[in-house]
């Protein structure tokens, strides 16, 4: 009795103090391994639970603590958002981060516990006011979560397209019988189907209907979201294209300035630097693949349809090796990526940033 006394008055004066509970959270499908720290102490033991039960067991801590900040934090990853804007709801401070390495002791032990320690530890750091501890993560609405899983789903079908157009090709290599160009499209298959043996025929079939249900469906979520697009468009860019960065991007204001568009592109060179030796590397790939992709792409089509757009002249020469253009390729899908912002934000005009043909954001 004497000692629930004792914890009960550390509990109080803890809560009068101002106390900020922290959580680390190692999220997996069936299993969280979670970590307190309680305001500056050092973390508890890390306890592995049940997913169903987190939300119940954190509301129980914060009924013995009701007045202190409850602050939680877990990398992002292939569970989305259910549980961050479950925390929310329930009252609690909580952040997504950018998935890294956690290796609390430098001697390479890894477990979900270790985990959860690291990421409390980081959280700690974070709250503190060092903003470099974690790499936040910025939770897309449920709105702009369904719009950008649309667009995500035609990219997946096409996918899924291509790869049953491969399995048949396959199956007929195999064969002997070589086919080239989309041989499951139904005037091509017309064709091809009398000339396969009666039990090729039979296999083929059934990756030839699987694609063509693909790219229907594809095609229909494509109509969808080019239905989306702004009426008018600088030369060149495609009403798909833009849809997709728009929805990838979330919201074009979420950027304060170029360095953060060009830094989100993950089109940004690395850099070895130690002492009076300096390397740059490759492009670091951080940030969205599906942006990168698309805006590599677009500076293709743009050195057709629009040559006098100055980040793509270089490219117009065909006189560069074929690594001289892969590089300024690169630049210049980390330049455009700028100026898209720009003209979806209203800082800049198509004729300032060497676009031609009116825009509408």
């Amino acid at each position: 009795m004497n000692a629930n006394n004792t914890q009960n008055s550390s509990n109080r004066a803890l809560v009068e103090a101002g106390v900020t509970i922290k959580l680390g959270l190692d999220v997996h499908a069936a299993k969280i391994a979670v970590c307190v720290q309680v305001d500056g102490a050092t973390p508890q033991p890390s306890q592995l639970m049940i997913s169903e039960r987190v939300l119940g067991w954190i509301s129980a801590l914060r009924r013995k603590y009701p007045v202190a900040r409850v602050v939680s934090c877990y990398e992002a990853g292939p569970l989305g958002y259910a549980l961050h804007r479950q925390l929310i709801a329930a009252g609690i401070e909580n952040i997504v981060v950018t998935p890294q390495r956690l290796d609390v002791d430098g001697r390479g032990q890894k477990t979900d516990r270790l985990d959860a320690r690291a990421l409390v530890e980081r959280l700690d750091r974070y709250v503190g006011g060092n903003r470099n501890a974690l790499g936040v993560v910025r939770v897309p609405t449920p709105q702009e979560e369904q719009a950008r899983s649309l667009v995500r789903m035609r990219t997946q079908l096409s996918r899924t397209r291509r790869k049953h157009e491969a399995r048949g090709r396959s199956v007929m290599l195999a064969q002997g019988i070589r086919v080239q160009g989309p041989w499951w499209r139904k005037s091509a298959w017309a064709k091809l189907a009398p000339t396969l043996p009666e039990w090729l025929h039979r296999i083929v079939a059934v990756w030839q209907k699987l694609a063509i249900e693909a790219h229907e469906e594809e095609r229909q979520v494509r109509s969808e979201l080019e239905a989306s697009a702004p009426a008018e468009l600088p030369r060149g860019v495609g009403a798909l294209t833009w849809v997709t960065l728009a929805r990838e991007i979330l919201d074009w204001n979420r950027f304060n300035n170029r360095r953060q568009v060009a830094s989100y592109t993950g089109l940004c060179p690395g850099i070895s630097q130690s002492g009076e030796r300096t390397h740059y590397r490759g492009i670091n790939r951080h940030g969205n693949p599906a942006v990168r992709h698309a805006l590599v792409e677009l500076v293709w089509r743009l050195v057709r349809w629009q040559p006098q757009y100055p980040p793509v002249r270089s490219l117009v020469d065909k006189s560069l090796s074929p690594r001289s253009r892969r590089k300024a390729a690169v630049a210049a899908a980390r330049r455009l990526a700028i100026d898209l912002w720009r003209l979806a934000t209203g800082r800049s005009t198509p004729e300032r940033v060497g676009l031609t043909a009116a825009f509408s954001g």
